[in-house]
């Protein structure tokens, strides 16, 4: 039995998430689907990271056994053929040990989260992005997010359906940066807590719009309390962007 490191990107809105659901179709189910059908076998797939409904994915990696003989690139072009119409590609496969795992072998996660801040509503970016109309200091974003990284409890930040074991992650990386219309936030730990990003980016648009102050955001923190932040920024602007090994 051999097992294959996948490395995966979808467009998210078609999908009620990563993980199987019996409300919809799922990017697992829709992958597992496909090797069943050139495979022959009835597999598991497992993620470095559970993705919502509407939330994308450039770099998300999972990991396979096959019994059947085969090579990387067999893997990879098969599962593409019959994955379609799916809005899911297998970008790299590739032959791993036995002791890789795609979620317990993941030193850090990062995601992207994507603001296009323009009058003019998105058509060709249309579910890939959050549109703010209001012009958003970034500056003050970005100033905002320093104060939230290193090791916290996160509880402001944390959906109430949340299963991780504890509140308390370090973030590594925050950082809003503006490219023309575009705002860019992308965030780096070895793990998050339910819509952690999401609820960050929420928060941080209010300091953006001039509604917090920087210190708004550090007093949120401390508070620990979710309803002591801001809003859920929506699933549109979320990827997953890269696992790093």
């Amino acid at each position: 039995m051999a097992r294959f490191k996948l490395t995966i990107e979808y467009h998210g809105r078609p999908f009620v998430g990563w993980q199987r659901q019996t409300n919809g179709m799922s990017v697992q189910q829709a992958l597992e689907e496909a090797i069943k059908e050139f495979s022959g076998e009835k597999v598991i797939l497992h993620a470095a990271g559970r993705t919502d409904t509407g939330v994308h994915a450039t770099g998300q990696v999972c990991h396979v056994d096959l019994e059947k003989e085969t090579d990387a690139s067999t893997v990879r072009d098969a599962i593409n053929f019959h994955v379609r119409p799916y809005t899911v590609s297998v970008l790299h496969a590739e032959e791993v040990a036995q002791e890789f795992h795609a979620r317990l072998s993941a030193t850090q996660r990062v995601y992207l989260y994507r603001v296009t801040n323009r009058r003019g509503p998105l058509a060709i970016g249309r579910g890939l992005s959050w549109h703010i109309v209001p012009e958003l200091d970034t500056d003050a974003m970005h100033a905002a997010a320093q104060l939230l990284l290193g090791k916290h409890d996160f509880t402001t930040f944390r959906a109430a359906r949340c299963q991780a074991d504890s509140p308390t992650k370090t973030l590594d990386l925050l950082d809003v940066v503006r490219d023309g219309e575009n705002i860019l936030i992308n965030a780096r730990a070895r793990s998050f807590l339910y819509h952690q990003v999401r609820n960050m980016v929420g928060t941080l648009k209010l300091v953006g719009e001039g509604k917090w102050s920087p210190q708004d955001v550090a007093d949120a923190l401390e508070a620990k309390d979710r309803s002591a932040g801001g809003p859920t920024a929506p699933p549109e602007g979320l990827y997953l962007r890269e696992i790093i090994y």
